[in-house]
């Protein structure tokens, strides 16, 4: 019995990873996640909720129990090679969120279920694309965040120094000065809000705040996106010379199965030849 049940569990692991790994199954379970997307944002309607709560709630439920059958059976196939894979354990965990009871001092992870619809990412290839593209591009962001903050933390000196008197709502200490430099940063009522109060009182105040919008916004922004385009081309980089490779080692296997057959035509030839020498 043991030997059969040996025998039997490689084989169930096979079909249940071709099954999982179907692209009929992964459609399927792709509009799944939409589907509980959409169910998990008309809860948040009152009115729906009250005339068809009850249905809703019954949906939810039944497409969990679909997402925690889905990742049982990628444990079983997978074992401990599953943990392995990063977009599989961020599977295992938003799933797993959705299983915390939504009552008592768990409640607030209720909210959180919404991030089922984050599994989106793990279906499509484009989408993972991107966000492999921001993961590689942190170290070039926090070069770039650290460079910032060196421009945000002299210039709340700056302004602490120059108008914290006048003004110490907004530039009364560092914390202060900060928060509002921020302000600035977004364009949020930086002119009419800031910039010209602080004009009536400081004529030359716009030889600061012209500058430090042209470094923060601008330049420092620019930059933000010049690393993330540049962290996409080198992915695009990177499988175009994949598939290259593919190309070239398809290219010479060919070659080298028609240098095969012209030696085998030769060697064909040659004793066709040998009955009409004789």
């Amino acid at each position: 019995m043991s030997s059969e049940t040996l025998m039997t569990a490689p084989s169930l692991r096979a079909r249940l990873q071709q099954f999982i790994e179907n692209n009929t199954v992964q459609r399927i379970l792709l509009a799944l996640i939409l589907v509980n997307a959409a169910i998990l944002g008309l809860e948040t309607m009152p009115a729906v909720m009250a005339a068809a709560g009850t249905v809703l709630l019954k949906l939810d439920q039944a497409i969990l129990a679909v997402f925690v059958l889905e990742i049982l059976i990628r444990l079983f196939v997978h074992r401990l090679a599953f943990f392995k894979d990063g977009w599989s354990v961020f599977d295992f965990i938003v799933v797993g969120i959705a299983l915390v009871p939504a009552s008592g001092p768990f409640a607030v992870l209720r909210a959180l279920r919404v991030l089922r619809v984050l599994r989106v990412l793990t279906f499509v290839p484009s989408m993972r694309k991107i966000v492999g593209a921001l993961l590689q591009s942190l170290n070039g962001m926090l070069s770039i965040a650290m460079v910032l903050g060196l421009v945000y933390y002299v210039a709340a000196v700056m302004v602490t120094k120059l108008f914290g008197e006048a003004f110490p709502d907004w530039f009364g200490s560092l914390g202060a000065s900060l928060y509002t430099l921020f302000q600035v940063m977004t364009l949020e009522s930086w002119s009419m809000g800031i910039a010209r109060p602080v004009m009536e009182q400081f004529p030359y105040a716009w030889a600061f705040f012209v500058p430090f919008i042209l470094i923060a916004t601008f330049t420092m922004l620019n930059l933000f996106i010049a690393v993330i385009v540049n962290a996409v081309q080198s992915m695009h980089d990177d499988e175009h010379k994949e598939e290259h490779a593919a190309d070239v080692a398809t290219q010479q296997q060919l070659l080298l199965q028609m240098q095969q057959l012209q030696q085998e035509l030769v060697q064909l030839r040659a004793e066709l030849k040998k009955p009409i020498a004789e």
